[in-house]
């Protein structure tokens, strides 16, 4: 509560994010903070959860008196842990937070870990929703991608989530190595034929330190890519999925609220290793990474010090931090809602929203953030407009 540079009327919702750093395997192309488990034996389990627990604990005076509306268990590959360990995971959330009424609670699972009525444990444990790492239904593109499960693995996975789950999410990545529009198009076929809540869609990018950076594989070029992209969203809209957000489609009453609550610039307490977190208060905006190693993390979350780094978002940083998240939702939001959000005046975007309406970059609704159709397209280069000048 002291003084800062910004001035909040009121706070944003606040969702939880909670790491489960470990996997199988590392994928070639993965720059995620996971940590392959090569050790005899089992997971650290108790103690991981004892860790995100000290976390939680340590936190809570940053989140006084607020309600949680969703809950996202990221890792890593979470569904590695047992549906017994989830349950308790849960169980120690609920003891020290408030959950909204409804709140979302969703579970990233591999095929790799899958096993018969796995997943209805999830669903037993408290989780409401479901994500599954598919990836692919092409075997020959699951071994390019380095993944543990094979296609038959996938579609048993899906099947065995759309029986245990009213909401799931199915992962599916384009443009990976040598992939062809035909490829891509049975791919689509074979999830579409789960009619599937929603769909994530991924561009396969090389990201800096990985495999794949290392030892770049032949992905189709921008223009194919971008051919596929514009497949993708025909299929989907022909079976009733709305592109509700650049990589998102999703059947009415299905949206991912948790990350929504992302897009529109809402707050998130990231805990276990790695996790970010962006919280606000009434004059400031703070940002925070926990210790990213694993056992690192469970160290000092046993000391109660679980952050490694912690810094206060510039006001001259909130514009771009702001629009690399709204202008990413096909309807937009609300004009009104970045002086909300933000603790900013109209004023500091003008100029920026001026040149992305000159360009058609812009909707000319003046009460509407909304990319057009071409802004949609070209969507960094409207962000950039709204980057820190000098």
């Amino acid at each position: 509560m002291r003084p800062g540079t910004l001035s909040l009327q009121a706070l944003p919702p606040l969702s939880l994010y909670v790491h489960l750093p470990w996997c199988l395997k590392k994928c070639p192309y993965c720059d995620f903070n996971s940590h392959e488990w090569r050790k005899d034996g089992e997971l650290p389990t108790e103690s991981y959860l004892d860790a995100l627990r000290s976390d939680l604990e340590a936190a809570l005076p940053l989140i006084w008196g607020r309600r949680v509306v969703s809950i996202f268990i990221g890792g890593g590959t979470p569904s590695l842990f047992p549906p017994a360990a989830i349950e308790r995971l849960l169980a120690d959330i609920r003891a020290r937070v408030q959950l909204e009424p409804g709140c979302e609670i969703t579970l990233e699972a591999n095929p790799g870990t899958f096993e018969k009525d796995r997943f209805r444990g999830f669903r037993e444990a408290g989780v409401t929703r479901l994500s599954i790492g598919v990836q692919s239904f092409d075997d020959a593109k699951l071994q390019a991608l380095g993944r543990v499960h094979n296609a038959e693995q996938a579609q048993a996975a899906v099947e065995e989530a759309a029986q245990a789950f009213e909401t799931f999410n199915i992962d599916l990545m384009y443009a990976l190595p040598g992939q062809s529009m035909a490829e891509l198009d049975r791919d689509l076929s074979r999830a579409l034929a789960f009619k599937p809540p929603h769909l994530s869609v991924y561009h396969l990018t090389i990201e800096p330190n990985t495999m794949f950076a290392l030892n770049p594989p032949v992905v189709p070029d921008d223009d194919l890519a971008s051919d596929m992209l514009d497949l993708i969203t025909a299929r989907t809209g022909a079976q009733g999925m709305e592109r509700y957000e650049v990589s998102a489609y999703a059947r009415p009453g299905h949206r991912c609220a948790h990350n929504l609550n992302y897009w529109q610039f809402g707050d998130y307490l990231g805990i276990g290793a790695g996790a970010h977190s962006k919280l606000s208060f009434a004059h400031r905006i703070l940002r925070q990474v926990r210790w990213r190693e694993p056992a690192a993390f469970m160290s000092h979350a046993a000391q109660g010090n679980a952050v490694s780094n912690e810094n206060e978002v510039k006001r001259s940083e909130l514009p771009f931090e702001y629009m690399l998240n709204a202008l990413r939702l096909r309807d937009g939001v609300e004009l009104l809602r970045f002086s909300e959000r933000t603790g900013l005046p109209l004023s500091s975007i003008k100029a920026g929203l001026e040149h992305g309406r000159e360009r058609g970059l812009l909707e000319p609704d003046p009460a509407l953030l909304r990319p057009t159709a071409r802004g949609f397209d070209f969507l960094s280069d409207l962000q950039a407009l709204f980057l820190p000048k000098g």
